[in-house]
């Protein structure tokens, strides 16, 4: 059973109607981009940066081929082990359900997580369908004021990476500084351009920028990028170590901080 903070959004005791107070901004967001850009570390420093203010976030790790929860954190550091695929599995996803399967940080008490677990795979559980994705981002709403989607970068064969970017509020849509990501965004685009993808809600993200890295050439292919997340060595051997929720400290990655505080107030109003 979760252990909830009392009077926090995830008490079960709490009345739905009682339990937040929306701010101005998106409450669900998608991470999506090119694979290596950077789509998990974003997306976890954001739920984190948000965890640290004290505003409840839930983030969904989707990928089933590579399960990202054992690579966020240590498995000491969380209350429980439950499933998304358990969820995704069931004939018809509840609230209930999906607050049964959350997984409450030990040290961190506004946040939660939901993901695959370690030996786990696409091929795990029975195959599901649009509607049980649809469901699932449905109740996270009623669920959380602040959800954080980390898709999968081949949507053509996700379906809940698929549907996240077409039901969130906004898209976080990372790229790296590299022709590889370029053209594999370019790949990608046309099979959400084919399911009515609103692009307007998107945010252009440089991701890794070295310094030997000219992101205004990203610019000429992309368009405008609304933030610039350069590389951190710190970063890269929390990701190592798998520990994505440890502190950033060293002045090397003032700049990746600064990124992250700049997504959350422009995204999140906060």
């Amino acid at each position: 059973m979760l252990n909830f903070k009392k009077g926090s959004i995830f008490d079960r005791s709490a009345k739905p109607e009682e339990e937040w107070e929306q701010e101005p901004g998106a409450q669900v967001l998608a991470v999506w981009g090119s694979p290596g850009s950077g789509k998990t570390t974003a997306a976890v420093k954001l739920a984190k940066y948000l965890a640290g203010k004290k505003r409840n976030v839930v983030l969904v790790t989707c990928d089933m081929t590579a399960p990202m929860l054992p690579c966020i954190c240590p498995p000491g550091d969380l209350e429980c082990e439950h499933s998304l695929g358990s969820i995704l599995a069931a004939a018809q996803v509840t609230e209930s359900l999906v607050r049964h399967n959350l997984i409450t940080h030990k040290r961190y008490d506004h946040l939660t997580l939901l993901g695959m677990l370690r030996g786990e795979n696409e091929y795990t559980y029975p195959p599901y369908h649009a509607k049980q994705a649809m469901e699932l981002i449905a109740c996270l709403r009623g669920i959380a004021p602040y959800v954080i989607i980390d898709c999968g970068s081949y949507i053509a064969n996700d379906i809940l990476s698929a549907i996240a970017l077409m039901e969130s509020d906004a898209v976080l849509r990372l790229v790296n500084c590299d022709l590889k990501s370029i053209s594999y965004l370019s790949s990608q685009l046309p099979l959400l351009r084919d399911n009515k993808w609103d692009a307007d809600k998107q945010y252009k993200v440089a991701s890794n920028i070295k310094p030997s890295e000219a992101s205004e050439h990203v610019e000429q292919v992309l368009g405008t990028v609304t933030f610039r997340l350069p590389y951190s060595a710190e970063l890269a051997a929390q990701g190592l170590a798998g520990d994505l929720l440890a502190d950033l400290s060293l002045r090397e990655s003032r700049g990746f901080r600064k990124g992250i505080e700049a997504i959350s107030k422009e995204v999140f109003g906060c």
